[in-house]
């Protein structure tokens, strides 16, 4: 697939059915992750990959936070956070892992990470892969966090679910690209 036509065409793909990518797909999905812009070389994220019996116990970790922060929690919003993780056949997590650096501050490192994400949207769309990439609460829940081993210094950025669409994609929209580019001239 052409680069630019991913690029332009890519859309979400939220409905996922097995299989999952195969080694070779997820090898270049993360060849493609690692191409990310990245000031001082860093390499400011990590990836953990969940499939099988590991997206029941990531359900669990899921449930266990939302108890945690409400008690009262009824059975549907914990089978709810359970079956999150069983909307696809492989889920990445793709974590930011910021440093000090003199020159790369926090923040550029994160939108680093968020950079390699997409990396890995645009290689699922140009393999024929399903994705979508979510975030919500538990992204950003230290239940969470802990339970799958994050250091201080890093942070769930997103939940890349991927696998075979269930249906065939939406066309992208077409969006007048003059709505959000414009020239500058000097200070205002």
């Amino acid at each position: 697939m052409d680069a630019l036509d991913a690029l332009i065409n890519r859309v979400s793909a939220p409905r996922l059915i097995e299989p999952a990518p195969t080694a070779e797909q997820r090898e270049r999905l993360f060849q493609a992750a690692l191409r990310a812009p990245d000031h001082g070389q860093l390499r400011p994220w990590r990836f953990l990959t969940v499939e099988g019996d590991a997206r029941h116990a990531l359900g669990e970790l899921y449930a266990e936070a939302i108890a945690s922060k409400n008690p009262q929690a009824d059975e549907e919003a914990l089978t709810k956070a359970r079956n999150m993780p069983l909307r696809a056949p492989l889920m990445v997590v793709v974590i930011a892992r910021t440093q000090e650096h003199p020159k790369v501050p926090a923040q550029e490192q994160v939108l680093a990470a968020g950079c390699a994400a997409h990396g890995i949207l645009l290689a699922a769309y140009a393999q024929g892969i399903g994705a979508v990439w979510r975030t919500g609460e538990l992204s950003y829940d230290a239940v969470v966090s802990a339970g799958l081993g994050l250091a201080a210094n890093e942070q769930v950025i997103g939940y890349l679910y991927l696998g075979t669409p269930q249906r065939e994609l939406r066309e992208a929209p077409t969006v007048n690209v003059d709505e959000y580019v414009s020239g500058w001239t000097g200070k205002a």
